[in-house]
């Protein structure tokens, strides 16, 4: 049976309110998840948070009716409380009718099993977490296998991220390491990476991409570093034919990845 929590002095909400900030999310290796259509893939996905919190006005929903008993069956705790705590928790003034408090993923680069799919995306330096969500969703779409994140990248885990990612973060594998430990990784097995760079001369359809692809996204502002960018075994330009000097990060990708299945589905 939920139990009910309506006051903003309540240990556990000042504990969850925390985990906005990154500093709380890694000492205490949760981070947080909200509205129906998230939780809901992420309970597809088979994982469950450890907290479920939803609004009073809601607990009849069929959706959150779902969660909390799929929750409380796995040892979880389903709270009842407010639309106003939920918008502490949240920060959002419009707060979801459901948050989720889930425990971090091991994101150990060791734990990527390259065999797993033949599209692999790889962003170095990703600094928007609305970028990193749609790449995440990009994943989904195209079947890949998950994002390996490489150097110094928006927390994955931040609540920015996990909402742009809009339930991808749940059925994409992610990884994060550094490039001195990536290539060796990379070049220890299968897989061709290749690098979207705008100095590159050639067009992004005219390669063959070889499975697993491995596809390099640099920094939205400063793209791939040369010594990333020659290390790569192809790199390839998207043309633009317009007056803009570039793609978007997460939209380049976006274009890679579509490119490289429709050479695999013939």
């Amino acid at each position: 049976m939920p139990r009910e929590i309506t006051a903003f002095s309540n240990p556990l909400i000042k504990r969850v309110r925390n985990l906005r900030e990154k500093r709380h999310r890694r000492e205490e290796g949760l981070f947080l998840a909200e509205g129906l259509r998230i939780l809901a893939e992420a309970d597809e996905a088979g994982i469950l948070p450890d907290y479920l919190f939803f609004a009073a006005d809601s607990a009849a929903h069929p959706i959150v009716r779902r969660l909390t008993a799929t929750v409380e069956a796995s040892g979880g705790e389903a709270i009842q409380t407010s639309r106003d705590i939920l918008h502490k928790l949240s920060g959002k003034d419009n707060p979801q009718v459901v948050l989720g408090v889930y425990r971090q993923f091991d994101t150990d680069l060791a734990r990527i099993d390259r065999t797993a799919s033949g599209i692999w995306l790889v962003g170095q330096a990703i600094r928007d977490p609305g970028n990193l969500g749609t790449m995440l969703r990009t994943g989904d779409a195209v079947g890949a296998g998950g994002l390996i994140l490489i150097d110094d990248t928006v927390d994955p885990f931040s609540v920015e991220a996990v909402r742009a990612s809009m339930g991808a973060m749940f059925t994409q594998r992610i990884a994060q390491t550094r490039w001195e430990e990536f290539l060796p990784w990379l070049r220890s097995g299968p897989g061709q990476l290749v690098g979207l760079s705008l100095e590159a001369s050639e067009h992004y359809r005219r390669p063959h991409y070889e499975a697993p692809t491995f596809l390099l996204v640099g920094n939205e502002a400063q793209g791939l570093p040369a010594d990333y960018a020659a290390a790569c075994d192809l790199r390839v330009k998207i043309p633009m034919l317009g007056k803009a000097d570039s793609l978007n990060a997460a939209v380049s990708c976006a274009v890679m990845a579509y490119e490289v299945l429709g050479q695999r589905q013939g």
